[in-house]
């Protein structure tokens, strides 16, 4: 058995867990989350950090795992590539995904992986970042309506306004006319979400993805644009072909970091790495008390 951290450092906010891991499988102890908005990524890393260990009330972690843009955290064990980490983190949650739809704050990407949570294939938005969660935040921020309050205004739509550009700047122009024009927030939101489905359904379809397909990722609790994407496959299923099943979780924001503690509890049990990657000192602070 072992007691891990996963960490996974992102364009927009920083996410931790720590886990128990064993031969028996995997039990999530705790996890916390924040937004870095312009504040240093390596204080609110240790913020989190911190706010996570204290939380699952662990005195040391045997392995300290990181994953996204967290490479030179000092503290770290080990780094792991995002993709593994949100195809074994989507298992978790969703043991029958097979393939992961990861959105966040600068780009989107969609892996298919097996049932042990080994990347199969994937692929990665090229466009520019109007399908991205920065631009729903700049759109909300805008528009004067909290993250929270995007996914339930959505819903309400019922004359969508579409986004005629795939890129950022000119998206954000077409919202500007849209509101000069009176279109109402619900409808605005609505078109943007189905503009960003379409998107997202074509890179699902560009896949042999079969099986269920987990969302994660900053946007994976914004209930309009999951169900805006879940019309969008439904659409192009056809008469033959079955649209995809579609699930996330109140943690999908965290898949990453879930994955990571996971990949690196299997390093520790199954590779050999030994001793004791972090401990508690009288200040409870991050110490890196043996090198791995």
């Amino acid at each position: 058995m072992s007691i891990t951290a996963g960490i996974d450092v992102g364009s927009g906010a920083v996410k931790a867990v720590v886990m128990r891991c064993g031969e028996e499988g995997e039990t999530l102890l705790a996890h916390a989350s924040s937004r870095i908005r312009r504040r240093e990524v390596s204080k609110v890393v240790d913020e989190v950090f911190q706010s996570a260990v204290s939380s699952a009330g662990v005195g040391e972690i045997h392995y300290v795992a990181t994953t996204g843009e967290g490479e030179d955290i000092p503290f770290a064990t080990g780094h792991f590539y995002g993709m593994t980490t949100h195809a074994r983190g989507a298992q978790f949650l969703a043991p029958a995904a097979r393939a992961v739809l990861d959105i966040g704050a600068l780009h989107a990407r969609a892996v298919v992986m097996n049932e042990q949570g080994r990347v199969l294939d994937y692929k990665m938005t090229s466009q520019c970042a109007s399908g991205s969660g920065q631009f729903l935040e700049n759109i909300a921020r805008y528009l004067g309506v909290s993250q929270a309050e995007v996914g339930p205004l959505s819903l309400e739509g019922t004359r969508p306004e579409m986004v005629s550009s795939i890129c950022a700047v000119l998206a954000e122009t077409d919202v500007i006319n849209m509101v000069s024009r009176g279109i109402s927030t619900p409808n605005i939101l609505r078109g943007i979400h189905e503009s960003m489905a379409e998107r997202f359904a074509r890179l699902l379809r560009s896949l042999d993805v079969k099986g269920t397909v987990f969302i994660s990722g900053g946007l994976s609790g914004d209930v309009g644009l999951v169900a805006a994407l879940r019309d969008a496959l439904g659409k192009h299923a056809g008469a033959t072909k079955k649209p995809f099943d579609l699930t996330t979780d109140d943690l999908g924001i965290a898949t990453g970091a879930i994955g990571a503690a996971i990949w690196g509890g299997y390093r520790y049990l199954k590779v050999g790495r030994g001793g004791t990657a972090w401990t508690a000192n009288a200040a409870n602070t991050a110490t890196q008390s043996s090198a791995l």
